[in-house]
């Protein structure tokens, strides 16, 4: 044996030995891994913050971070499928965020399945474990963007204000178009057809007014006011075909209260709605859904294209605004005409004692979801307001064990109809989160969570809106940058004309 051969097989076995110090020794670093041995039960479960406890969340949603509500020296929890496996988080604060790759992998073990989530403290030197957490995955992704306008909380001045877009699956929020870029002016009513970041408009009020329209990869702007329609374009409806959209036109009055919890009230005066075709810029009036002595508003169609459905009250002087109750109507529509048809009455205001605002149906078809107040269409600020199912094919009408006793206004149905974001004020009373629940294929809603982010501690500080909460099924291809010159433009007039 020659003396290279010798010195060879001498590293072969050292690198052997080595490695098999290595083993041994992760070995028992992974056994020991666990600091807890001995711990004393806490017949509760722990506070936590954001509530992420008994709730069903999207097998695609980033990781859950929250904070434990418990005094403690040190915190520790464990995250486990059915089968055992998991994660563990050590921690010496209360605050406890989750590694990406691991809760990924951890969604996907147990999709379709229940997940615990153990939580020790350690208190005077002992050891503490509360009751389990038990959190359910769904089979049903989420779709993988949520749009939302962004703003500073006010009454008739704002500062920043933009609408962005935020992924899912992460944290990562992008902006769509910010006012910076548009002389600080108003940017509101985004809408989307059919949860396709392909097709989407907004509006720009004030300073270099107009309507932006995305839609087969072009950008447009647009004035929608006519001289025989009472404004511009305001609340929007795409039909499905992608062409067509129904716009209200409204005159309305914002009243400011001496009141604790109602602070203002937005009023219609006069309210119409009109239909816009994006492809030929014609302005279509009917006037089946614009009645002198009516005030509609709202438009929401179904997935169809059948129906028109909207909310429509009795016109009544401004300072009588506490009696404004809007009911839900549903008008049916011939797409190869463009003409509409019978008007029916889905939810009757004189029945109910409450007004309706902003139905959206779901993508079957089955179920018509909107928001509900002892009287007015601008819910945002009415502290009864709350959500309300209908089911479209038996008429009967629930309340989701959604709600909270603060402000639910907003809403909208994921593409699949298994998950709905809704605004909610429950966490202050002041400014609106988007909450999330999956609704099941017997049409239960289940306990809402809300949007998570990277510092759970986030929402304590973050005293911005989130407004008009839309999911989309992609990324939307619109930032700033590619908006800011079209944003300039003089907007094209749209005509008034036939629709046939």
């Amino acid at each position: 044996m020659n003396k290279t051969h010798q010195i060879t097989k001498r590293l072969s076995v050292i690198r052997y030995f080595l490695k098999s110090c290595m083993i041994i020794l992760t070995g028992l670093l992974f056994g020991c891994s666990d600091p807890v041995s001995s711990y004393l039960e806490i017949k509760r479960e722990p506070k936590i913050d954001p509530d992420y406890s008994g709730i069903t969340i999207p097998p695609n949603i980033a990781p859950l971070n929250f904070t434990i509500n418990e005094n403690g020296e040190k915190y520790y929890v464990k995250m486990n499928t059915l089968n055992g496996k998991g994660i563990a988080v050590k921690s010496t604060d209360n605050i406890i965020k989750i590694s990406s790759l691991k809760w990924k992998k951890l969604l996907e073990q147990c999709k379709g399945e229940d997940f615990s989530i153990d939580i020790f403290i350690k208190q005077e030197g002992s050891w503490k474990k509360f009751q389990k957490i038990i959190n359910h995955v769904a089979n049903d992704p989420i779709d993988k963007i949520l749009v939302y306008r962004l703003f500073d909380q006010g009454f008739q001045i704002w500062n920043k204000m933009g609408i962005y877009q935020r992924c899912l699956e992460n944290f990562n929020e992008t902006p769509i178009i910010i006012n910076s870029i548009s002389e600080g002016n108003c940017i509101n009513c985004h809408s989307f057809n059919k949860n396709n970041s392909n097709t989407i408009l907004f509006h720009m009020r004030q300073k270099l007014p107009g309507t932006i329209i995305y839609r087969n990869g072009i950008v447009t702007k647009i004035n929608t006011k006519t001289s025989e329609t009472t404004s511009p374009g305001v609340y929007p409806a795409w039909h499905p075909d992608g062409r067509h959209v129904t716009f209200s036109v409204n005159q309305i009055l914002q009243v400011f209260l001496a009141v604790p919890d109602q602070m203002r009230e937005a009023v219609d005066t006069i309210s119409d709605l009109i239909v816009y075709d994006a492809q030929t810029n014609i302005i279509g009036k009917y006037p089946e859904i614009a009645l002198k002595d009516r005030l509609e508003t709202f438009p929401a169609w179904s997935p169809d294209g059948r129906f028109l459905y909207y909310c429509s009250a009795k016109t009544l002087p401004p300072g009588e605004f506490k009696k404004f109750k809007y009911d839900l109507l549903r008008i049916a529509f011939n797409p190869e005409t463009n003409q509409f048809g019978k008007v029916d009455t889905i939810v009757s205001s004189a029945r109910t004692g409450m007004s309706v605002s902003l139905p959206r149906i779901s993508p079957d078809g089955k179920y018509v979801l909107f928001s509900m107040s002892s009287y007015g269409t601008f819910l945002l600020w009415h502290e009864d307001s709350d959500l309300y199912l209908m089911n479209l094919e038996t008429g009967k009408i629930t309340k989701p064990d959604i709600n909270s006793n603060l402000p639910e206004s907003y809403h909208s149905w994921s593409s699949s109809g298994r998950w709905i974001v809704f605004s909610s004020k429950r966490s202050d009373g002041f400014t609106t989160q988007p909450y999330f629940t999956y609704f099941d294929a017997k049409g239960q809603a289940h306990k809402p969570f809300v949007l998570p982010q990277r510092n759970p501690e986030f929402y304590k500080t973050f005293l911005r809106s989130y407004n008009v909460p839309e999911l989309v099924t992609s990324k939307v291809k619109l930032s700033p940058r590619n908006l800011r010159e079209i944003i300039n433009y003089e907007p094209a007039d749209a005509h008034l004309g036939s629709m046939k």
